[in-house]
């Protein structure tokens, strides 16, 4: 008989990366995938928050980056990463950056 029965807890963090923290996040879903989406100069980061079947980045990167696109208003023109954390390299058209927030030094500030 089992006496105890290991538990798997299963939460979706929507932490950013050392990259990206900081700066502002924005929560929307596009067909059913929940990302938090953060942009630091030519970049954006999409962390998937929701639990969903995704062995691969396959099915989950194209949601990725319609959810970058409708967050910065830029073509996304690539996106790495896996499941669950994806950065894509932006392509504004030359238009500057509102969001642009200074690049991390590796200083105290």
């Amino acid at each position: 008989m089992w006496r105890c029965v290991p538990i798997l807890l299963v939460a979706a963090c929507g932490a950013a990366s050392p990259e990206f923290r900081g700066a502002p996040v924005t929560r929307l879903v596009v067909d059913g995938s929940v990302f938090d989406v953060r942009l630091r100069g030519d970049l954006a980061e999409a962390v998937r928050v929701n639990p969903q079947y995704a062995p691969r980045l396959g099915p989950i990167g194209p949601r990725a980056g319609i959810a970058m696109e409708q967050v910065s208003g830029c073509q996304v023109v690539g996106v790495l990463g896996d499941q669950a954390v994806m950065t894509g390299v932006l392509d504004c058209g030359g238009r500057p950056k509102d969001w642009a927030l200074p690049a991390a030094t590796g200083r105290a500030r």
